[in-house]
């Protein structure tokens, strides 16, 4: 079980507007049961619960995960009613028929808004839901396909709805193709975004998982002075301290 932190638990049902109450549902459940947390206590994070037992797979696994918000509302405009009529024409115009070339696709676009998306490839899959709204505009996008680097495939996808941040988690066992998690993609593809953070986990189920946080805002630069500016000096011992204005004195002008 995984999902990122809600924008508004407080609106969620009791048992979800906190982790720890979910870990508490699934511990009573599930003996063995592990609970993660990946990311910012106080920013973007993604939670993970999973079993700690040994896991004994003789076949390739791997999974990508794409979580993004604040998305462009341009691109989001293809996931109404009015704009697209069809699921059909949404997925083609949209571009999400492209991310898993020759996949059978199952779409459906809802009234008034919204689309959901399933795709098989031989035996993988592919997954994607959207909320269009503007106020909360969110896409997953999820695949277990089998590659060597999903750089292309993250690429295509994070261009399609172009979010304001997005985080990515991807799963690999020993038999990947891609290899550890770490080595799935080239972030220097995710053109236009800064890297907030990147964790790596193994787990005792053979398994290994790598979360990325990027976001569209690059951080403030630090700039020098214009060349000339006096230097800043602190006051002087004995300064008058600085007061704030007593009421009804003239506004600062």
């Amino acid at each position: 079980y995984s999902r990122k932190n809600f924008e508004k638990p407080e609106l969620q049902a009791r048992l979800h507007q906190n982790f720890e109450h979910e870990v508490a549902f699934l511990d009573s459940l599930f003996p063995n049961g592990a609970a993660y947390c990946l990311g910012r206590l106080k920013g973007d994070r993604w939670y993970l619960y999973t079993l700690d037992q040994p896991v004994q797979r003789d076949s390739a696994d791997q999974t990508l995960e794409i979580l993004m918000t604040g998305l462009d509302e341009e691109a989001m405009s293809h996931f109404t009613k009015e704009a697209s009529g069809t699921a059909a024409v949404a997925t083609k115009v949209s571009g999400i028929s492209d991310f898993i070339p020759g996949a059978i696709i199952d779409d459906a676009l809802f009234e008034p808004c919204g689309y959901s998306m399933n795709a098989l490839s031989g035996e993988c899959y592919g997954t994607i839901h959207i909320t269009p709204q503007p106020e909360c505009s969110y896409v997953s996008f999820e695949t277990n396909i089998r590659m060597e680097s999903y750089s292309g495939l993250i690429a295509k996808v994070v261009e399609a709805f172009k979010p304001t941040k997005f985080s990515i988690t991807i799963f690999t066992n020993q038999l990947s193709p891609c290899g550890p998690s770490l080595n799935a993609f080239d972030e220097r593809h995710v053109k236009g975004y800064r890297r907030v953070d990147k964790q790596y986990c193994e787990f005792s189920n053979a398994y290994n998982l790598t979360m990325c946080h990027y976001t569209s805002h690059p951080a403030t630069p630090v700039t020098s002075p214009p060349l000339g500016s006096p230097p800043f000096t602190s006051p002087t011992l004995g300064s008058p301290p600085f007061t704030s204005p007593t009421l009804g004195s003239p506004p600062f002008s």
